[in-house]
């Protein structure tokens, strides 16, 4: 009898370190006696909304606001583990994390800032994977209209031709179980919109355009009379999106942004490159850049803090009359594109800023 033997091939090399200090999901800044950062893994680049590049060489404290227990101390680079607590970047932005600092054997003075975000999935953006709640809520929302809608045409129906037979004192029910049906069809409508699990075809795309379009919507229609100001960076290069996503995208932030803000508010929409920018594919080793940023920024109050970590989840809303599809909307077409959408309260005083963080279209 003849054993087949299996060919064993050689494991590779261990990775270099700085391959792991890059892959580790914790956001480490690597701090030298004289305070200054001297390099950053992509998860603190996310974390702090800087690049590598816009870090080292800065001292900590111009980018980020410095627990009082740490500063304290007296003892730049001393080792100090502090749990849970709430900090905040010079630019505004708020989030709680694990404020660990330990200190380098045999380099006296050198220290690894390690910030554990447990909330990084929602209000830094989803991951680009779709989690097992979010397949659910896809999968019943797409039972329910399947289930719901073709009755509804009958419904309709039925109640026309009711109204023709009627007495006219009458009538005004009949429209008014045809204006209900008719208001649940738009419901099922957007229902639909959420399921739809094909691939989304993407393209090179300049955004200006599709902004300035979506603008004219807005001032014309459903945030007519409210401020909206521009801040973009002009030498922004395409992007790789779908435009009539990206159109419906920029609707439904505008909308709530106009709806939050009020007709005495102000929006602010801003564009920008972010190098070193980048998110993991879902179990993928590898990472994607996603360098060009588009805000839509709002004076208005924000979220409920109760509901600021499940702003994207699906059926969930900060207003009574609210269907909790909207965000759960722009969540899925910003994450079929490839890219990233974020929630965050920012500045002094406080703005709400959704964050857009799309691939870049590449040259050829």
């Amino acid at each position: 009898m003849v054993v087949a033997r299996r060919r064993l091939t050689a494991p590779p090399g261990p990775p270099a370190p700085g391959e792991l200090f890059n892959a580790l999901s914790a956001a480490l800044l690597v701090i030298d006696p004289d305070g200054l950062v001297r390099d950053a893994n992509p998860a603190a680049e996310n974390l702090l909304n800087h690049s590598r590049a816009a870090l080292c060489g800065r001292m900590l404290a111009d980018t980020l606001v410095l627990p009082t227990a740490y500063v304290e101390r007296g003892e730049p680079g001393a080792a100090i583990a502090l749990y849970d607590v709430p900090l905040m970047t010079v630019r505004g932005g708020r989030f709680r994390a694990d404020f660990i600092v330990t200190t380098v054997p045999d380099w006296p003075g050198w220290s690894l800032l390690s910030l554990h975000y447990a909330g990084a999935g929602h209000s830094m953006g989803h991951r680009l994977e779709r989690g097992g709640g979010i397949r659910a809520a896809i999968g019943a929302a797409g039972m329910l209209a399947h289930e719901i809608k073709n009755p509804l045409s009958g419904i309709r129906g039925a109640a026309q031709l009711l109204e023709q037979d009627v007495p006219a004192d009458a009538q005004g029910l009949t429209r008014l179980i045809r204006a209900e049906v008719d208001r649940i069809a738009a419901l099922i409508d957007q229902m639909e919109g959420f399921t739809d699990t094909r691939p989304l075809p993407v393209a090179a795309e300049n955004i200006y355009p599709i902004l300035d379009h979506v603008r004219q919507l807005a001032a014309r229609g459903f945030a007519a009379g409210v401020a909206i100001h521009e801040r973009y960076d002009p030498s922004l290069p395409p992007a790789m999106l779908n435009r009539d996503a990206m159109v419906q995208i920029l609707i439904n932030l505008i909308k709530n942004a106009s709806e939050a803000t009020g007709k005495n508010g102000h929006i602010t929409l801003t564009t920008g490159y972010r190098h070193g920018v980048s998110v993991s594919i879902d179990n993928s080793p590898g990472r994607r850049p996603l360098p060009i940023e588009l805000c839509v920024i709002d004076d208005g109050p924000g979220a409920p803090p109760e509901l600021a970590e499940h702003m994207f989840d699906p059926f969930v809303s900060g207003r009574p009359e609210g269907r909790g599809l909207g965000l759960a909307l722009v969540d899925k077409l910003v994450r079929d594109m490839g890219g990233l959408v974020q929630y965050a309260r920012e500045g002094m005083p406080e703005r709400t800023v959704f964050r857009l963080l799309l691939p870049r279209a590449t040259e050829g």
